[in-house]
């Protein structure tokens, strides 16, 4: 079995990069450690959804945004997203919206794209470790 790997690139205000790698055995645990140390970096700056989400963003990246901050590792709906956006923004936001933007971010790889009969689910591509991904569960 290949080696897993994560990385994630963090910015500071003075545009300073720091790239945390992870590798070996990626599990939610040590994930959600390295998303702590990018919290402590600075990555993810403010509480609020003004600090969050300033309005210098469009709504293309506020639902990126979303994406990569609540759902790191997990499958994810169209309507999970609006839910999370409309309450972090505080804005309103169309599922019919959300749904192309998940489209086109997965159009880029950005996200994997798993259909079902009538259910979309998406989930943040792991651009390393292709190979490693699983389809949700049913």
């Amino acid at each position: 079995m290949p080696a897993r790997k994560m990385r994630v690139d963090v910015f500071d205000e003075s545009g300073n990069r720091y790239t945390i790698t992870l590798e070996g055995s990626v599990t939610r645990k040590s994930a959600l450690r390295v998303l702590d140390i990018v919290e402590l970096l600075g990555g993810m700056p403010g509480v609020g959804a003004d600090a969050q989400y300033g309005r210098e963003f469009s709504k293309f990246d506020k639902v990126r945004a979303v994406v990569e901050r609540h759902f790191p590792l997990a499958w994810f709906s169209a309507k999970e997203v609006k839910s999370v956006y409309e309450k972090e923004a505080d804005e309103k936001i169309g599922l019919s919206t959300v749904s192309t933007y998940l489209s086109r971010l997965a159009d880029r790889g950005a996200l994997i794209e798993a259909k079902n009969s009538n259910k979309v689910l998406y989930r943040l591509e792991a651009k390393d470790v292709k190979e490693l991904v699983r389809s949700p569960r049913d």
